[in-house]
């Protein structure tokens, strides 16, 4: 599938690896996004004509539904979903500043919403030939690291709704597509390790997964990862405790 002429729903692209998407997408594509913040979406807008954007905080699944029909008055039908809206909060739970409610947040924003707009936005992508959700991932769904606890069972558990999504959809048109992401330099990793990968380098690999079909894309340092625990579990265990 060449992303040219497609109708493409990106979540999260505001700001980060989604906004880089967008600039890499747009104008040769209609593209319709969901972000949060009002303001970020003004300023896409400005710089993105005729992005069609719809408001909504995924920690209020609730509104969803509501969101989806609006899109739908705006197409009926869908190419492309990229799910990569996520949150990543760092405290640990002995940590003082560990918020109760942040748990909540975490997994409704980065897996219930996610799957829930799956489901929603099945039979708009089942209308087209070749269609494909593609969720955004993490190496921390293959090995988790210390911190972020929530966040990597999230993504953990991203992986295998994927995997089992993609059993379901097998006889149909829609293929489910991952793509496992290391540190990426952008705002939710501001100020937080080393070497990482920009949003450049990771929204054009995101994108030759989409068009190649990878399955499992794994970008940049998870190939390594995977490997490792493939062969030597305890060690990549080791270095992502560390990490």
């Amino acid at each position: 599938m060449k992303l040219i002429n497609k109708k493409i729903l990106i979540t999260g692209a505001t700001s980060g690896i989604g906004l880089k998407l967008v600039e890499k997408l747009y104008p040769k594509n209609k593209l319709f996004i969901i972000a949060r913040n009002q303001n970020k979406i003004n300023e896409l807008k400005i710089n993105f004509p005729g992005v069609v954007a719809f408001k909504t905080d995924f920690k209020n699944i609730a509104e969803l539904p509501a969101v989806v029909k609006q899109l739908q008055l705006a197409t009926p039908s869908l190419d492309v979903l990229i799910n990569n809206a996520a949150v990543q909060y760092t405290p640990t739970f002995i940590d003082s500043d560990f918020k109760y409610e942040s748990i909540n947040d975490e997994i409704t924003t980065n897996f219930t919403a996610l799957c829930s707009l799956c489901y929603l936005l099945l039979p708009m992508l089942s209308h087209q030939h070749n269609a494909v959700i593609l969720n955004v991932n993490s190496g921390l769904a293959l090995v988790p690291k210390t911190s972020s606890a929530i966040y990597c069972a999230s993504k953990g558990a991203l992986n295998i709704f994927s995997q089992s999504l993609r059993y379901q959809l097998k006889n149909t048109q829609v293929q489910v597509l991952q793509a496992f992401l290391p540190l990426v330099d952008t705002p939710m990793t501001e100020g937080r390790g080393k070497s990482k990968m920009t949003t450049e380098k990771v929204s054009t690999e995101i994108i030759k997964g989409i068009e190649n079909t990878i399955l499992d894309h794994d970008i940049g340092k998870v190939k390594r990862l995977r490997l490792l625990n493939r062969l030597l579990p305890n060690l990549a265990q080791a270095i992502m405790r560390k990490s």
